[in-house]
């Protein structure tokens, strides 16, 4: 009896040493408040509001080898009327990971969201894509990677 407890002390102990308490999502300035974000409940609601212009939403990374990683730059100019706050921008799954402003940008200012693909582990043709919720209408803008993963040769 006494070894279970203990086995499940140390189990215990290693599970609370192990956690992160650190974010796992890359950031980049300094964290904003969701508060001010002003994003519309309605269609009829007519404030001012930020709107995304990118010059591409769509990169093309043609063919890899599986195990690489694709690094790819979307750039974008904030042509609303006021600040434009991204509150979130998730990719579709762990191995497609945004690093986007935390800071508001202004009407007219230019800001980037860097998006790097790990392929490893993948195959074949790939479409992931990253999220980003802004205070837009709609408040969500869908950006995408899109290539062919080889597998490697075997010898």
């Amino acid at each position: 009896m006494k070894r279970i407890v203990y086995l499940a002390s140390v189990a215990t102990l290693i599970g609370f040493s192990s956690c992160d308490s650190e974010a796992k999502t890359p950031v980049k300035d300094v964290p904003i408040s969701t508060d001010i974000i002003n994003i519309p409940s309605n269609e009829d609601d007519n404030s001012p509001l930020a709107a995304f212009e990118f010059e591409n939403i769509v990169y093309e990374f043609g063919e890899i080898t599986q195990g690489e990683k694709v690094q790819t730059t979307f750039k974008f100019t904030n042509t609303g009327e006021v600040d434009l706050i991204i509150s979130d921008a998730k990719g579709s799954c762990g191995c497609t990971v945004p690093l986007y402003p935390r800071n508001p940008i202004a009407p007219g200012e230019e800001g980037e969201i860097e998006v790097v693909f790990d392929s490893n582990g993948k195959m074949g043709q790939q479409n992931k894509t990253v999220t980003l919720i802004a205070n837009t209408k709609p408040n969500t803008t869908v950006l995408a990677l899109k290539g062919n993963v080889l597998t490697p040769e075997t010898k």
